[in-house]
C-alpha cells in the first residue's frame, strides 16, 4: 500500500473511530492487508460510509460482525439504555440534584442570599426528616458539614436532620471524627456531633476503622465540654487490647482535677474488668448512670422513620434515646422493644475479618459449628442481640467474659429503664405490649438458661416495685423478682419487703399465690447457689456471680432468715384475709417443703419453724392433702433437726440450732399427736384451750375428738367410707368402733392406700405402735387412740 494513502486512511480512521477497539481493527486491516486495489477500494468505500453516517463508535463495531457476535450486541444496547435511564433519572430527581451539588461545593461559598443553597438544602433536609437518609447520602452530607464549607450555622442544621434509613457508613464516620482536629470548629457543634454519633452508633455497619483511631478519639477526653460524650464512646469501643497505663494515669489524673464523675467511674471500671492490675482504685459496687441520654433532637425522627420504613436492621434506640422532661410528668411507651438481630461487630469481607478469621456470629446455627469455631467468634456490637440466640448464650455462658456481661447490662438497664420504670398500662397500645412481653419472656429464658440473673435486671426491679400496680406484666415481672441473687439483710427489706407488702394486701387472692410462688422461687434458687458454691469453697462461701457483691455465710444465713419470717408474716396475715383458702395455703406449704429440708438438702445449718398462723390452718384444713403435707413437713423438720444435733457433736462446727427452735418444733409435735392420734383435743394444760361453757353451749358430743383422724373434717369422708365397707350390715353409723381392736389398723392401712404419704411417714416416725404380739417402734404416743 502507498505511503500517502496509508496515512490518508490513518488520519481518517483516527478522526472518526472513537473507540480503541475501532482503531485496532483499522490498523489491523492497514497493516495486514495486501496492497490490492480492491482491498483499497473496500478501505475507501468503508471509510466514506462512516464519514457520510455520521456512525458512533458503537455502530462502526457492530459493522465488524466477524468481531462481536448477537448477543454482545445486544448487551451493548440495553447498558446504552440503563445509562440513558439513570441519567434520565438524576436529572429529573432533585434529591440526588442536591446531593451532587453539596459534593462538589467548593469552600468559602457564601450563605447568605444563596438560594440554590438554601433550595438544595431544604431538599434534603426533607428527605431526611420523612424517610430518612441513604447511606451514600450520609457520607456526602456529613462530609459536607464538617469540612465547614458554608460555615458554622449550616452545619449545626445538617446534624438536625442527618437521620438515615438504614446503616451509617463507617468510612464517613471515620472521616468525619479526623474534622475534629480542625481548631474552627466550634465546642457546641463538636458536642453537637458527638451526640448524634452516640445517638447513631448501634447503625454503624462496623466498627473496626473507628476502634482503629480510638488513641485519637481518647486525645480529646481532656477537653472538659467533650468528655462527658468522649467517656462514653470510648466505653462503646473499649477491647482488652484498647486499655493502656498510660490511659489509665490520665483518667486518673482527670478525677483528681474534676472530681469522682460518673463517666469517668464507668470507662474506669470497664478498663479495670479489662485489667484488673492497671486501676488500683476501690470503685463503689453501685453506681448510678454514668452517662446520660442526650438525644431528644433525634428519637422522634428516627422512629418514625424507623416505623415507616420497615428497616431490617435492628438498633438499639433505647440505649441512647430518651427524653429527659423538667415539667412534665416522664412517661414512656414500648418503643424499640425488639431484641436486635444477631450481626458480628467485624464485617464478612473486610480486611480485618480475614486476617484475624474471625466466625461471624450470625453464621452459628449449630453445637458442632460452635465448638469447632469457639476461638474464633467475634462477640457483636450489639450484646442485646444475644438475647435471641441460644448457641451465643452457650458461648458466652463458656468465656465467662467479665466484660461481656457489662456491656449486656449496660444495654439491659437503659432498655429497662427508659422503656418499662416510668410507663404505665394506658401508653402503650396491644402491639407495643406484645413487644414488651417478648422482650420480658426473653429476658426470662436468658437468665433461666444462665441460671441466674443481671444486675442491671435486679436495679430496675427495686425501682419498678415501688410504682407498679401488681397487673402489668405480672407473670413476667414476678419471674424476673424470683431471678435476684441474694440481697444483704441490712437492705432487703426497704428494697423488696415494703413494696411487697403493700401490693400483697391489697391484691386478690391469685396475686397473693403468685407472690408466695416467686419468693419460693427465689429462696430455692438462693439455697442452690449456696449448695454450689458450699461445695466449692467451704463454709465461708462467696457468690461468684457477675454482680459486685461478696456475702459470708453468717450474712447469706442473715437474709435467708429475714425472707423465711417475711413470707410466714405474709402466710398469716393472707390466711386470715382469705379465709384460710385451700389454695393460698397450698402454695403456703410449698414453701414450707423448701425451707423444712434447708440443712439436709442444701447443706445450710439452719432450721426455721413455721408461724402458728401457718401450723394450726394447716393442721385445721378440711381438705385431707393440706394435713397431709404438714404431715410430711414435720416429718422432715424431725430428720433436719436431729441430723444438725448429730453433725454438731461429731464435728464441733461453730454453729448450733437454737433451742427456741427445738422448743417450737416439740411444741407443734406434741399438739399433732394429741390432736389426731391420742383425741386430747381443748383440754386443761393443751396449746388451745377453749372454757367448758362455751363446748357446752356447741353442743358436740365429745369435742375433744372432733380433730382425729377419725373425726377430723378432712378425713371424716374416709371413715365413712372404711366404716360402711366394715360393717355394711349396719343401719347406724358408730365411727368410735373403728378405733377398737383390729379395725384401727386396718383403717390406717386404708388411710395410707389412698396417697397419704405424708401423713404416714409422719406416724411411722413420732408415734409408737405396739403390735400384737408386743414388739414395738420407738416413737411417742398411746398403743392405739382412746377410746372415750
Amino acid at each position: 500500500m502507498p505511503g500517502e494513502l496509508r496515512k490518508t486512511l490513518a488520519e481518517v480512521v483516527s478522526a472518526h473511530a472513537q473507540n480503541k477497539r475501532s482503531r485496532a481493527r483499522f490498523e489491523f486491516c492497514l497493516n495486514e492487508f495486501v496492497p490490492e486495489e480492491n482491498t483499497i477500494h473496500i478501505c475507501f468505500r468503508y471509510v466514506a460510509m462512516a464519514k457520510a453516517a455520521n456512525l458512533s463508535r458503537s455502530d462502526l463495531d457492530s459493522s465488524s460482525g466477524s468481531d462481536l457476535s448477537v448477543s454482545s450486541r445486544t448487551s451493548n444496547r440495553s447498558l446504552r439504555v440503563v445509562e440513558k435511564e439513570r441519567r434520565r433519572n438524576e436529572a429529573g430527581d432533585p434529591f440526588l440534584l442536591s446531593l451532587k451539588y453539596f459534593s462538589k461545593v467548593e469552600a468559602g461559598t457564601p450563605r447568605i442570599g444563596n438560594d440554590v443553597l438554601e433550595r438544595h438544602l431544604v431538599q434534603v433536609e426533607r428527605v431526611g426528616l420523612s424517610r430518612g437518609l441513604p447511606p451514600e447520602a450520609i457520607s456526602v452530607m456529613l462530609d459536607y458539614a464538617m469540612s465547614l464549607r458554608t460555615g458554622g450555622k449550616i452545619c449545626v442544621r445538617v446534624l438536625k436532620f442527618l437521620i438515615p434509613a438504614t446503616v451509617v457508613p463507617q468510612e464517613a464516620v471515620v472521616q468525619a471524627v479526623a474534622w475534629l482536629c480542625v481548631s474552627k470548629i466550634a465546642i457546641s457543634t463538636q458536642v453537637l456531633f458527638l451526640r448524634w454519633l452516640l445517638t447513631v452508633f448501634d447503625m454503624i455497619d462496623s466498627k473496626d476503622n473507628l476502634r482503629a483511631i480510638y488513641g485519637f478519639i481518647f486525645h480529646f477526653v481532656t477537653e472538659e465540654n467533650l468528655s462527658p460524650y468522649i467517656c462514653h464512646l470510648l466505653y462503646l469501643l473499649t477491647r482488652r487490647e484498647s486499655v493502656r497505663p498510660f490511659r489509665v494515669r490520665k483518667l486518673l489524673d482527670l478525677q483528681t482535677k474534676m472530681g469522682r464523675q460518673p463517666f469517668l467511674l464507668h470507662l474506669l471500671s470497664l478498663y479495670k474488668v479489662f485489667c484488673p492490675e492497671l486501676v488500683t482504685l476501690a470503685l463503689p459496687s453501685q453506681m448510678r448512670s454514668g452517662f446520660k441520654n442526650h438525644n431528644s433532637m433525634w428519637k422522634a425522627a428516627l422512629s418514625a422513620v424507623q416505623k415507616r420504613n420497615n428497616s431490617q436492621v435492628s438498633s438499639d434506640i433505647s440505649l441512647t434515646l430518651g427524653v429527659k422532661h423538667k415539667t412534665n410528668s416522664r412517661k414512656r411507651k414500648y418503643h424499640h422493644l425488639e431484641v436486635p438481630s444477631l450481626s458480628s461487630s467485624v464485617q464478612r469481607n473486610s480486611p480485618f475479618s480475614s486476617s484475624r478469621k474471625v466466625f461471624p456470629l450470625e453464621q452459628l446455627h449449630t453445637f458442632p459449628q460452635l465448638l469447632d469455631n469457639l476461638h474464633r467468634i467475634e462477640l457483636p456490637s450489639q450484646m442485646g442481640s444475644l438475647l435471641g440466640s441460644n448457641l451465643s448464650l452457650c458461648y458466652l455462658d463458656y468465656v465467662q467474659d467479665d466484660s461481656a456481661f457489662l456491656r449486656l447490662n449496660f444495654w439491659l438497664g437503659h432498655a429497662l429503664h427508659e422503656e418499662f420504670l416510668f410507663c404505665s398500662s394506658r401508653d402503650g397500645g396491644s402491639g407495643s405490649s406484645s413487644e414488651a412481653l417478648h422482650l420480658l419472656n426473653r429476658l426470662l429464658s436468658t437468665q433461666h438458661f444462665l441460671q441466674e440473673g443481671f444486675s442491671s435486671t435486679e436495679g430496675f426491679l427495686y425501682k419498678f416495685l415501688n410504682v407498679w400496680d401488681g397487673s402489668l406484666l405480672r407473670p413476667q415481672i414476678l419471674g424476673l423478682l424470683s431471678d435476684i441473687p441474694v440481697v444483704p439483710s441490712s437492705c432487703i427489706n426497704q428494697l423488696l419487703f415494703e413494696p411487697l407488702v403493700q401490693l400483697f394486701f391489697t391484691s386478690t387472692l391469685f396475686f397473693k399465690c403468685s407472690v408466695i410462688d416467686c419468693l419460693n422461687n427465689m429462696l430455692l434458687k438462693w439455697l442452690t447457689w449456696h449448695s454450689v458454691y458450699a461445695l466449692e469453697d467451704g463454709l465461708d462461701i462467696s457468690l461468684h456471680s457477675h454482680t459486685p457483691m461478696n456475702m459470708s455465710l453468717s450474712g447469706f444465713m442473715d437474709s435467708v432468715v429475714e425472707l423465711v419470717r417475711f413470707v410466714g408474716r405474709l402466710a398469716a396475715v393472707g390466711l386470715q384475709l382469705e379465709g384460710c383458702h385451700s389454695l393460698l395455703l397450698s402454695f403456703i406449704l410449698d414453701f414450707y417443703e423448701t425451707v423444712c429440708d434447708m440443712f439436709l438438702k442444701y447443706g445450710l445449718p439452719l432450721v426455721v419453724m413455721p408461724p402458728v398462723g401457718v401450723f394450726y390452718p394447716a393442721l385445721f384444713a378440711t381438705d385431707p392433702v393440706s394435713v397431709d403435707r404438714l404431715g410430711y413437713i414435720m416429718y422432715r423438720y424431725k430428720n433436719n433437726l436431729i441430723s444438725a444435733k448429730c453433725q454438731q457433736k461429731e464435728t464441733k462446727q461453730a454453729f448450733h440450732i437454737s433451742r427456741q427452735t427445738y422448743r417450737e418444733f416439740n411444741h407443734y409435735l406434741s399438739f399433732m399427736v394429741s390432736c389426731l392420734w391420742n383425741s386430747k383435743m381443748f383440754l386443761p394444760g393443751m396449746a388451745i384451750e377453749v372454757d367448758q361453757e362455751l363446748l357446752s353451749l356447741s353442743k358436740v358430743a365429745k369435742p375433744w375428738t372432733s380433730f382425729d383422724l377419725i373425726h377430723h373434717p378432712a378425713f371424716l369422708g374416709y371413715a365413712l367410707d372404711f366404716h360402711h365397707k366394715c360393717w355394711p350390715e349396719r343401719k347406724e353409723v358408730d365411727l368410735n368402733s373403728i378405733k377398737a381392736g383390729k379395725q384401727w389398723d386396718w383403717y390406717l392401712e386404708f388411710l395410707f392406700s389412698q396417697g397419704f404419704q405424708g401423713l404416714q411417714q409422719f406416724v411411722q416416725s413420732s408415734i409408737t405402735r405396739r403390735s400384737v404380739a408386743g414388739t414395738n417402734d420407738q416413737g411417742q404416743g398411746d398403743r392405739q387412740p382412746t377410746n372415750s
